[in-house]
């Protein structure tokens, strides 16, 4: 029963940020938006790139969701495009060539613009066009491809599952005692029920919220340390991730919400009547600010996180000088184990957080 709700889980948040990802527009802040159209002036010209100028695209690159898997160097694996323009259009990404060619399918030409790599309808010659603004002016499709960003999502999901599924058989097999590789985990859980849930949502209750807090607190884990990899991955740093993530919590709190959680927020008890009519609109605000605080800390923590770190490591390629490369290697590498305690401690951060939610929602109160 409790590997069909983890499975149950895991689906629902698989579906729920891979329709995000594809869904959301990324846009950049105006300075970003300029130095990559600085860029795409340089390359349509033949003019080749300074250095810094190479190292914001590939920054900028990074922080991107891309439609292949990019290992190593020209090492890649294309992705599967799924894109619904007047139909279904069905195609890997290799017709790309990385974003660099257009791509036919059907009699219509799609290519992927520099700036936020999504998909763009276009001509045979591949040009995009943009407005005043410098945002893309041309049709854009519905697009429901198999991101970098979901394959992580469902190599993170699978571990997940495996790990705690095998833990769960062993538990069943050996009379409450765990074996295997999962059995690591076994410390981190029994911390998060005791020192986590039960304190901030009770005993009577938190075990109905134990699925869900296990499933956030090592999903986030796992994928900030992936993100610390070679593979180049930013799921945490999409903000349409950090959306889904924060929805879920909020739809949790809300739907399992007792009468006293409500009956605090609109009609507070021991409070005078005017005072309630003035209370009421700011705590239903409250509400919704909640989990936009979950969001935009998760995000705004783990982009910046990746942006410094690739920042200082350029710096090794500005700094030609015997003092300049070491330093900046040196710092590069003690933000590298920062980093590692940042990923645990932003899982913790979210878990913590919506635990006391939570709490808030199945509390019971005396008046």
């Amino acid at each position: 029963m409790q590997r069909k709700k983890l499975l149950i889980l895991f689906t629902f948040l698989f579906l729920l940020t891979y329709y995000q990802t594809n869904a959301q527009h990324n846009s950049h802040d105006e300075k970003v938006q300029d130095n990559v159209h600085n860029i795409e002036q340089h390359e349509s010209h033949g003019e080749a790139l300074t250095l810094k100028e190479q190292i914001k695209a590939d920054i900028n690159h990074h922080l991107l969701d891309s439609h292949d898997f990019h290992i190593w160097q020209k090492v890649s694996f294309p992705l599967p495009i799924i894109l619904w323009d007047n139909g279904l259009h069905f195609f890997s990404s290799s017709k790309f060539h990385h974003g660099e060619s257009v791509a036919e399918n059907n009699g219509n030409y799609y290519a992927i613009s520099h700036k936020n790599g999504h998909i763009y309808k276009t001509d045979s010659s591949g040009v995009i066009h943009y407005n005043k603004k410098g945002f893309e002016s041309n049709e854009k499709p519905l697009d429901l491809s198999i991101t970098k960003n979901v394959v992580m999502i469902i190599i993170t999901s699978l571990i997940i599952f495996l790990l705690f599924s095998g833990l769960a058989r062993s538990y069943a097999k050996n009379g409450g005692i765990g074996k295997g590789p999962g059995r690591i985990l076994e410390p981190i859980v029994l911390y998060i029920r005791d020192e986590i849930a039960i304190p901030n949502i009770g005993e009577k209750h938190y075990k109905k919220y134990m699925n869900y807090l296990l499933t956030i607190f090592f999903f986030i884990w796992f994928v900030n340390l992936f993100g610390l990899t070679p593979l180049g991955v930013n799921i945490t740093g999409n903000i349409a991730i950090t959306f889904s993530l924060a929805i879920l919590t909020y739809l949790i709190t809300t739907f399992t919400a007792k009468k006293d959680y409500w009956k605090h927020i609109f009609w507070m008890p021991g409070v005078p009547a005017p005072m309630k009519i003035i209370l009421a609109p700011i705590e239903l605000l409250g509400t919704f600010i909640k989990p936009f605080a979950l969001m935009i800390r998760l995000y705004a923590n783990m982009k910046a996180g990746h942006v410094v770190l690739m920042s200082i490591i350029g710096l090794m390629f500005l700094f030609k000088s015997w003092i300049g490369g070491p330093l900046s290697f040196g710092l590069a590498f003690g933000l590298m184990i920062l980093e590692l305690l940042v990923a645990a401690l932003q899982a913790y951060i979210f878990t913590v957080l919506s635990a006391l939610y939570f709490g808030s929602a199945a509390e019971e109160h005396e008046h």
